[in-house]
C-alpha cells in the first residue's frame, strides 16, 4: 500500500529508493515524486539512446469486470473496445456529456468480461466516481490502486536490457523480471519503445532494484514531461481538461463517432462544423522557452512548453484558431513579454534522426 507522510502527501513503494538515488523530490498530483536524479537532459538522452526507467506508481488502476462490464465501459468510454481481444490494450478518453475530456487513460481487456484501467493520478477519485456512479447491474468497478506498484521502462534498448521477448505495441502477457512475476505492458509515454511493469506493491522495490542493475537509467517526472511533449501526447490538466473536447485537441482518431458514449452527440457537431480553435504542435525559431499560460497572437494559447534537449530549442502545443492551425504557420508568442517567432510543425515534433 502507498504510504503517507507528515506533509500529508502520499508516497509510492519506491519512495525510499529514489532517497537513496539521490532524486529531488516535489509534489506532484497529491505525491511526493523525483522530478530528476542527474538531471533532465541527461535522463531524456538515456532514454532517447538507451532505456530508462521511470515510478509511476501513483498513477490509478481500476478493475472493471462483470457480464455486463463492456457495456458501462462503452457507454463511458470514447474508443470501440470491439476492437481489442484480451491481451491487447487501447488509448481512449473518459469523457463528459459535453464531450470535454475528464481523462485519458489506457483499458486494458484482461478477459472477456474483465478489463484493468490505468488512468492518470490526479484524476483517480473523479475518474472512480463517474464510473461508480454509472454502474449497471452485472457491472462493477474496483479501485485496486493500492495493490500495485507501475514502473515504465523506456527507449530503444528497453527491451533488451530486460531480456524480454518482443511483442506488439498495445499488447501486454504475464512476465518476469529476474523471478519478479509483473505484467508486462506494451505502452509507454515517451515515443520510444519499452514497457511498463505493473507489479505487486509488497514487490515494487525489489523490482526496481532489478532494472535498474540492468542498466536502466532512473528518469524523474521532469524527464518525462519533456519527453512526452517532444512526441506531442497530451497532458491531462494542460492539453486536455473537462472543458476541450476530442476533436479541438486532434484526438478524434481515438473517438468511435459510430457508437453513443458520453459527449458522442456533442462530438460529431463539432467534427461536422469543424473546430473553432486546434491544438497544435510548434518549434521556437528564437531563442526561447514557451511556457503554460503564454499567449499567442491572434486568440491562442501555450498549454505545454519546454527547451527540447534532443532539438536544442524550444518546442511547445497550443490552442490556436482554426485558422491559424494549419502546418508552417508563423506563430508569435508573447516569452515574458517579448514576442517571439515560432512555426507551427508536424507531429511528431521529434523523429530519431531528424532535426527541423
Amino acid at each position: 500500500m502507498q504510504t503517507g507522510s507528515s506533509t500529508g502527501l502520499r508516497r509510492t513503494p519506491l519512495y525510499e529508493q529514489h532517497l537513496a538515488l539521490g532524486a529531488r523530490i516535489v509534489p506532484f498530483a497529491g505525491w511526493e515524486m523525483p522530478v530528476q536524479y542527474e538531471g533532465v537532459i541527461p535522463e531524456v538522452k538515456a532514454v532517447r539512446t538507451d532505456a530508462g526507467v521511470f515510478d509511476v506508481s501513483h498513477m490509478g488502476e481500476f478493475e472493471v469486470e462483470g457480464p455486463r462490464a463492456t457495456e458501462l465501459l462503452q457507454a463511458t468510454l470514447s474508443n470501440d473496445l470491439d476492437k481489442i481481444q484480451p491481451g491487447q490494450a487501447q488509448y481512449t478518453l473518459l469523457t463528459n456529456e459535453r464531450g470535454g475530456i475528464i481523462d485519458d487513460l489506457i483499458a486494458y481487456r484482461l478477459e472477456q468480461f474483465r478489463y484493468l484501467l490505468i488512468v492518470n493520478a490526479a484524476n483517480r477519485e473523479p475518474d472512480f466516481a463517474w464510473l461508480k456512479e454509472r454502474e449497471i447491474p452485472g457491472s462493477d468497478v474496483r479501485d485496486a490502486s493500492d495493490s500495485y506498484a507501475l514502473l515504465a521502462v523506456q527507449g530503444p534498448r528497453a527491451i533488451e536490457r530486460l531480456g524480454l521477448p518482443d511483442a506488439p505495441q498495445f499488447t501486454f502477457a504475464p512476465g518476469e523480471i529476474d523471478g519478479i512475476e509483473c505484467m508486462v505492458n506494451r505502452t509507454g509515454y515517451t515515443g520510444e519503445s519499452g514497457c511498463e511493469l505493473l507489479a505487486m506493491t509488497e514487490d515494487a522495490a525489489e523490482l526496481w532494484d532489478r532494472v535498474v542493475e540492468h542498466g536502466a537509467v532512473p528518469c524523474g517526472l521532469g524527464a518525462r514531461d519533456t519527453l512526452r511533449l517532444e512526441v506531442c501526447f497530451p497532458l491531462h490538466g494542460n492539453d486536455i481538461t473537462p472543458e476541450t473536447d476530442a476533436i479541438s485537441a486532434g484526438l478524434g482518431w481515438c473517438c468511435a463517432l459510430e457508437k453513443e458514449f458520453s459527449g458522442s452527440n456533442e462530438l460529431r457537431e463539432v467534427k461536422a462544423r469543424g473546430p473553432e480553435r486546434k491544438l497544435v504542435p510548434f518549434v521556437m525559431e528564437e531563442k526561447a522557452v514557451p511556457r503554460q499560460g503564454m499567449a499567442i497572437e491572434g486568440g491562442g494559447e501555450v498549454t505545454s512548453g519546454t527547451h527540447s534537449p534532443m532539438l536544442d530549442r524550444g518546442i511547445g502545443l497550443g490552442y490556436v484558431p482554426a485558422a491559424g492551425a494549419a502546418l508552417d504557420t508563423e506563430l508569435s508568442i508573447d516569452v515574458r513579454g517579448k514576442m517571439r517567432r515560432a512555426r507551427v510543425v508536424k507531429r511528431p515534433i521529434y523523429k530519431r534522426e531528424e532535426t527541423r
